[in-house]
């Protein structure tokens, strides 16, 4: 079992029982390690304690940030930049496809497709020749494969690693910027859909939003239902944030790849870049 795996099956674990305020010991138990071994492998994976990355989650923090990030949305709508984020869109571009290629779903175009390990488990990724158009995490790979071709049911398939597979892969491990140049994705989608995933891109690392808020910032605000169902329909998964997307009042919410993993992204990132104290932990960690 990976890293990874043992950090889900925690979160899973606290999320499930955080009313009884399980222990270290006890989230230990339950994924069969010892407290110490558990300790060691969490803070590796996410470079802080159970306990300071457990904060990041606890909705007290989540709604400071909440807060915080209207101002810093704004700021980065007008510079074209995300703060002080490393995803932003100096280095990642969207290029839709035309109305005739999202029509025909992939008819007569190849996508070349691998398969990939990072922080947040296993995740199968394709491409046209124009850039990524498809990034998502999966328990089962036989699934995972069966939903790329449902999403592009015309499309020729084949399994070929690509140099821009191994770009993202880079930016997956590290976080950085890709010394290759930008990261470029192809995507299908309506209008309204890549209006919403261009706004994802703009919420900085670290920072968290509303579905309602996105909806304000794409002029659109009484449109959050909507918003919802284009974050929903997202095809890259963390290039295209939609995990710093949550409920307006602060609670995690779902996620297309799993609320766990979703809550490790998004505290992965809080740890890396803490935007503000936090006060009022809701786990009892040592």
């Amino acid at each position: 079992m990976n890293h990874y795996d043992i950090v889900a099956q925690a979160l899973s674990y606290i999320r499930q029982h955080a009313k009884q305020q399980p222990t270290l010991n006890q989230v230990a138990s339950h994924v069969h390690l010892s407290p110490h071994h558990f300790q060691r492998v969490f803070t590796e994976w996410a470079g802080v304690s159970p306990k300071k990355f457990l904060q990041y989650l606890t909705l007290h923090h989540a709604k400071t940030v909440l807060a915080q990030s209207a101002s810093v949305f704004e700021a980065s709508s007008t510079t074209g930049l995300s703060g002080g984020g490393r995803l932003h869109d100096l280095f990642v571009s969207i290029e839709g496809m035309t109305p005739g290629q999202y029509k025909m779903k992939g008819s007569q175009l190849q996508l070349n497709y691998s398969y990939g390990n990072c922080f947040f488990g296993a995740y199968i990724i394709a491409s046209t020749d124009k850039g990524i158009c498809h990034l998502h995490f999966y328990q089962n790979q036989e699934q995972a494969f069966q939903e790329l071709q449902q999403a592009w049911p015309k499309a020729i398939l084949v399994q070929q690693q690509e140099a821009m597979h191994l770009q993202v892969n880079a930016f997956l491990q590290n976080s950085i910027a890709p010394a290759q140049g930008r990261i470029k994705l192809h995507l299908s989608g309506t209008p309204f859909q890549l209006k919403v995933w261009e706004a994802l891109l703009r919420i900085p690392e670290g920072h968290l939003s509303s579905y309602a808020n996105l909806a304000r910032h794409i002029n659109m605000p009484k449109a959050s239902r909507a918003v919802g169902t284009a974050i929903g329909s997202n095809p890259i998964a963390f290039l295209i944030p939609c995990h710093r997307v949550i409920k307006s009042v602060g609670g995690i919410g779902e996620y297309r790849w799993g609320s766990e993993r979703k809550m490790a992204m998004i505290g992965r990132e809080a740890a890396s870049t803490p935007p503000a104290p936090t006060h009022g932990l809701t786990f009892d960690f040592d």
